[in-house]
């Protein structure tokens, strides 16, 4: 067995990092920002793996690199594991009205799916927001019922799971859904056929149930079905209420809802430097004015009126701790977690050494993601450093993953 990778959308290489820790060899790798004239992410990615300079299709746009492959499909080598965590923004909280599938990042599925269907490599590692269960609202479940159907149709066992990083002993409270497929003539698939698409898969035989263990106690929230409609089918209809844990096999489907096998808190202020530069502590002024830090994290009940329309309407917000709670994880780190200014996103703490207040540096945050110190520091404007964060995963899950995958497939 070759212990090989595709990574797509590699970002500043949080795949890559995980799974070489676990022992496997990426021979391919693709990043590409549309968005941006210059590349901060790919330019990281080079200076911590450099070999991928040589690839011609590195730094290029997927669709122009999935083009070619009906023409050659040596384009892409082969490979045994194909990973990524594809853009997500469309079906990210943070985006109004998100659209999903239809979503301009949406589509670039389409390109993994291509690329899938061209190279067949055994196993498939994606991840994604945990949006993307619920996903659009007005068809709840689709879009991931359109990746179902995919996977189905190119011969393909799918498991997935909804993981929160501090569930499992890492310092953020990091919520994502991670999709591990399997090409049906893989010892993987002939044990879902023994087991059969029930509990125990999801709890004690499964890809995940190992390095992310759940409670064992019977639960009524599961859900099983017929998967065998078209893609357009699904595409056109399909709705279907998708738990944190779930598995698909010959055209039937099978969720649960797991509840997790708590490890040691590893807490925010495990991440912390002992002292930080002072551009990184705020004014006192800003705690306490009008619409400071103190405001906008506060919970909020407002009458406000509509500009265009002159309604007027109640404003209401949760709280957010203030300042954050050092002895727990940290909250979800965002892209724009590098905003010094009072918002509601960006931690802010109480330093235990000075006990004034400040924001987290980009090291803390790297940390906070399991990358090694100074990672982003490669040249990129500092925002950029929290936005890549904010973009990344939890490398310790993706090495869990990598090392289990190698003794899970013997």
């Amino acid at each position: 067995m070759k212990y090989t990778v595709c990574e797509l959308f590699a970002g500043v290489g949080g795949f890559r990092l995980g799974l070489e820790r676990g022992g496997w060899k990426t021979v391919f790798a693709n990043q590409w920002e549309p968005a941006t004239k210059t590349q901060h992410a790919a330019d990281c990615y080079l200076s911590h793996f450099p070999d991928e300079a040589s690839n011609p299709h590195f730094n290029t746009d997927i669709n122009l690199v999935t083009a070619q492959l009906d023409v050659n499909s040596k384009t892409i080598p082969d490979h045994t594991l194909l990973v990524g965590g594809f853009p997500c923004q469309d079906y990210s909280v943070a985006t109004t009205k998100a659209k999903g599938m239809l979503g301009k990042k949406g589509v670039l599925w389409w390109e993994i799916e291509k690329i899938i269907r061209h190279k067949s490599p055994q196993f498939v590692l994606l991840e994604n927001v945990d949006r993307l269960l619920v996903s659009p609202a007005k068809q709840r479940g689709r879009d991931m019922g359109i990746l179902l159907a995919c996977f189905r149709d190119l011969g393909y066992s799918v498991e997935w799971r909804v993981i929160n990083a501090a569930d499992y002993g890492f310092p953020q409270k990091r919520r994502r859904v991670f999709i591990f497929a399997s090409r049906k003539d893989t010892k993987v698939v002939k044990k879902i056929k023994k087991v059969g698409l029930t509990h125990e898969w999801l709890q004690t035989y499964g890809f995940f149930a190992s390095e992310f263990p759940v409670e064992q106690e019977p639960t009524d929230h599961d859900t099983a079905d017929v998967f065998d409609d078209t893609l357009q089918e699904i595409s056109d209809n399909f709705s279907f209420k998708l738990h944190n844990a779930g598995v698909m096999s010959d055209g039937k489907l099978y969720t649960l809802k797991v509840v997790p096998k708590h490890s040691t808190i590893t807490p925010l202020k495990s991440v912390l430097l002992p002292t930080v530069d002072k551009k990184y502590y705020v004014a006192d002024s800003d705690i306490d004015k009008t619409r400071g830090w103190r405001y906008v994290k506060g919970a909020k009940r407002e009458e406000r009126t509509s500009k265009t329309t002159g309604y007027k309407y109640f404003f209401t917000e949760g709280a957010i701790p203030f300042p954050e709670n050092l002895n727990s994880p940290s909250r979800t780190i965002l892209t724009g977690e590098g905003n010094q200014s009072p918002n509601r996103s960006t931690h802010l703490i109480q330093d235990p050494r000075t006990k004034k207040f400040r924001t987290l540096t980009p090291i803390e945050v790297e940390r906070l993601n399991g990358f090694p110190d100074d990672w982003t520091n490669s040249g990129m404007p500092h925002g950029k450093r929290y936005f890549c964060m904010g973009n990344a995963l939890v490398v310790g899950l993706v090495e869990r993953m990598g090392k289990h995958l190698k003794e899970f497939i013997k």
